[in-house]
């Protein structure tokens, strides 16, 4: 899943994206809310962490320019403001969920998963096809009944793959959407992990899942 961390302090915003990308989440930061409306415009995310009090734009100017329809980041926001008048505005805004700081971290994580939880027209539940079997909410995935042991990547790859089958998908288009605009891994990496995925597929009897389209890339038909 994909997630914007829109924070002002650095000291804060490093720890966050820390542990978020330990606990599986392809990640993107922002420190300013001008810079977070260009991730946005640019990107699609599953999740935005967004802080109220950002320099140049704050977290109620990047709510508010946010499409109101369509597919669109589910919004927490993480905020020193305690008010009831501050989280109403901001959940009248358009946000999802509201944390005030300080807080626990396995708190934050919690409070994402019940936003993942949530009915979304948008997104199935659980994705099926030729024998494979994924969860999106509780991470994990069968073939043939068999778990899947994936890492972060693999889970990522396989759910992009059968969410949008039929769609070729570009090596630097798949490093994006898995490990985040600003990885610095390079797209060849992204051999490594279809190999590694196609290989824990086949032992699971799913062998030739995934289809390399000489030139252009990666699908599951």
């Amino acid at each position: 899943m994909k997630l914007l961390l829109v924070e002002d302090s650095e000291r804060l915003r490093t720890t966050l994206a820390r542990g978020l990308r330990a606990a599986g989440f392809a990640l993107d930061v922002a420190s300013d809310g001008v810079e977070a409306c260009g991730f946005l415009k640019a990107y699609g995310y599953d999740f935005m962490v967004l802080d109220l009090g950002l320099p140049r734009l704050d977290g109620f100017g990047v709510l508010r320019a946010m499409p109101a329809g369509g597919e669109r980041p589910r919004v927490l926001v993480l905020s020193a403001r305690d008010r009831v008048g501050d989280r109403v505005d901001a959940l009248n805004a358009g946000a999802d969920d509201y944390l005030v700081k300080p807080f626990a971290f396995e708190e934050l994580l919690a409070r994402l998963h019940a936003l993942a939880r949530r009915p979304a027209e948008t997104r199935a539940d659980v994705l099926e096809h030729a024998g494979v079997r994924l969860d999106p909410q509780a991470h994990r995935a069968w073939a043939n009944g068999t778990v899947l042991n994936l890492t972060p990547r693999e889970f990522a790859l396989l759910e992009l793959l059968l969410r949008h089958r039929g769609r070729v998908f570009a090596r630097a288009v798949i490093l994006e959407r898995i490990a985040g605009s600003t990885s610095e891994a390079s797209d060849r990496s992204i051999e490594v992990v279809v190999f590694g995925l196609r290989h824990k597929l086949a032992e699971a009897g799913c062998e030739g899942l995934i289809e390399n389209r000489r030139g252009a890339g990666y699908l599951i038909p």
